[in-house]
């Protein structure tokens, strides 16, 4: 079994996010590895140096296996294609990324893809999605992985959940793609940058 892992923004000396990596990391820890401890990922992360936009990487298993960090840089998205990967599953966010690499690499001369799976839209390669239907920012009811910016923006009442088909795309105008890297709103685009 691959090791799991967990990204997490380090920006200005500050963790974003750690509640919510700590709840995924030790649900994962729970609900696949069987262990009923927690771990706290502030008793390993040391983010006082940081002062740029930082990815600290934190793999586990049963324990904390390595933390490292790397300057972030946002890749640049303009365009999306649609592609289908029923076979897509990645509920865990983990070290094998093999179906996310083998779908990624059908985005054709786009920047990245937006998957479907059972006829519903999920994710991109590395991002959620939100899309604005003129009222309110809607997210993907099942997405791939249930990201912790995800989890923050659900909390917050900034977005909302439910399920989108392509077919339904015409009946909203935004596409928003966000991470725990990538704040709300930074990568912004219109739906017809959506190759279908």
């Amino acid at each position: 079994m691959s090791p799991f892992i967990e990204t997490i923004r380090i920006e200005n000396g500050r963790i974003y996010n750690l509640p919510y990596h700590n709840r995924r990391m030790n649900e994962t820890r729970r609900d696949v590895l069987h262990q009923t401890g927690s771990l706290d990922l502030d008793e390993c992360i040391r983010p006082g140096n940081y002062r740029e936009r930082t990815k600290c990487r934190v793999e586990y298993g049963k324990d904390i296996l390595k933390v490292e960090y790397a300057a972030y840089h946002i890749r640049p998205v303009s365009s999306l294609r649609l592609v289908t990967g029923d076979e897509a599953a990645y509920r865990y966010k983990s070290t094998d990324r093999s179906v996310l690499n083998r779908l990624f690499a059908l985005r054709e001369a786009e920047d990245d893809v937006l998957i479907v799976r059972g006829g519903l839209l999920t994710d991109t390669s590395i991002c959620n999605l939100a899309f604005w239907n003129g009222q309110q920012w809607v997210t993907p009811s099942v997405p791939l992985l249930a990201g912790t910016k995800r989890a923050s923006l659900l909390d917050q009442g900034k977005i909302v959940t439910g399920d989108i088909r392509p077919e339904d795309l015409p009946g909203y105008s935004r596409i928003r793609l966000f991470n725990a890297m990538i704040e709300f709103g930074e990568i912004d685009l219109s739906v017809d940058k959506i190759v279908l």
